[in-house]
């Protein structure tokens, strides 16, 4: 096999509660990347597609990260890599983790999967540090293990797979609207009370429990980030106004996707799904801002190879 056609999937990171260490996986968006092996040793960026992303293997994600592969296995061979981006960058739903993790996923099947997911982890959080400025995996993890992930630590690097109930539904939307990770963690304090740090450690737990449990009215309650979203929701136009609807109409939880500008609602069952979809389409045109809805599944088996 000399080349490998992949589907890397949008994800969810931050989520609410879980800042910095949970996300889960997106089945209704994510990029498509062939990745090729070539006698001429080296990394190649030959196709972008979508949006205009830097060729310089250097100074693009998929690139840094596959060079993190590169240098590690020393293979006897190159790779060219094609991306055809339809996750917007800057969308808060992990563009950069599925052009990082894309690179690393396909090259590792060519050389005959030497490397674990995590081991593609390790290396594709060189890529997303590019764009974000420091190395996390809560969006990384994700996309190369599927469903729920909690990154238990960055050093060592530990990843935990989480149940997902069998009925829980996402609805997305994202404002048209550009939002850098790097810009929206300036924002944010460097230290919190003690009183917030409890609440947060509860509700993380809580969330986990949830999951494990399939405990839909649990991880309603746990749903809740006391840290992270009274700063980031300031940068969101109409974030009250989405979370406000999504609730009323059945919503279990809504929260900041990624760094924004994009906000997940979860939600038990397809058609509270829909439900949700289309109270929070008609109520945010009032916000005179261009927007895109999803309502995926949430993707139990991550990246993936496709004809």
């Amino acid at each position: 096999m000399n080349e490998v056609k992949l589907f890397s999937p949008a994800t969810v990171a931050n989520v609410s509660c879980g800042f910095d260490v949970l996300g889960f996986c997106l089945d209704a968006i994510g990029d498509e990347m062939i990745i090729r092996k070539t006698v001429e040793k080296g990394i190649k960026i030959t196709k972008i597609e979508g949006y205009d992303l830097p060729f310089e293997v250097e100074k693009n994600v998929a690139g840094v990260s596959a060079l993190a592969l590169y240098h590690d296995a020393n293979p006897d061979c190159g790779f060219e890599i094609e991306i055809y981006k339809h996750i917007k960058p800057g969308s808060g739903v992990g563009s950069s983790a599925a052009s990082a993790a894309g690179s690393v996923y396909g090259m590792n099947l060519l050389l005959g999967s030497p490397y674990s997911p995590l081991e593609l982890t390790a290396f594709a959080m060189k890529g997303e540090a590019l764009a974000s400025q420091c190395e996390h995996a809560d969006n990384i993890a994700p996309t190369l293990f599927g469903g729920f992930t909690l990154v238990k630590s960055l050093d060592p690097l530990e990843v935990l797979q989480i149940p997902t109930p069998a009925d829980l539904f996402a609805v997305v939307i994202h404002p048209q609207i550009e939002i850098k990770t790097a810009d929206s963690r300036k924002i944010l304090p460097e230290s919190i009370s003690l009183k917030n740090a409890i609440t947060q450690w509860s509700n993380v737990g809580s969330l986990i429990h949830g999951l494990h449990t399939n405990d839909y009215e649990l991880i309603s309650r746990s749903l809740n980030d006391v840290v992270v979203e009274p700063f980031r929701s300031q940068l969101i136009p109409g974030f009250e106004r989405i979370k406000r609807t999504a609730l009323e109409s059945g919503a279990l939880g809504t929260g900041i996707s990624g760094s924004g500008p994009s906000v997940f609602n979860l939600c038990k069952s397809e058609a509270t799904a829909h439900k949700i979809e289309q109270a929070i389409r008609v109520d945010y045109k009032k916000q005179e801002i261009p927007f895109e809805i999803y309502v995926s599944k949430i993707n139990l088996d991550g990246i993936k190879q496709i004809n």
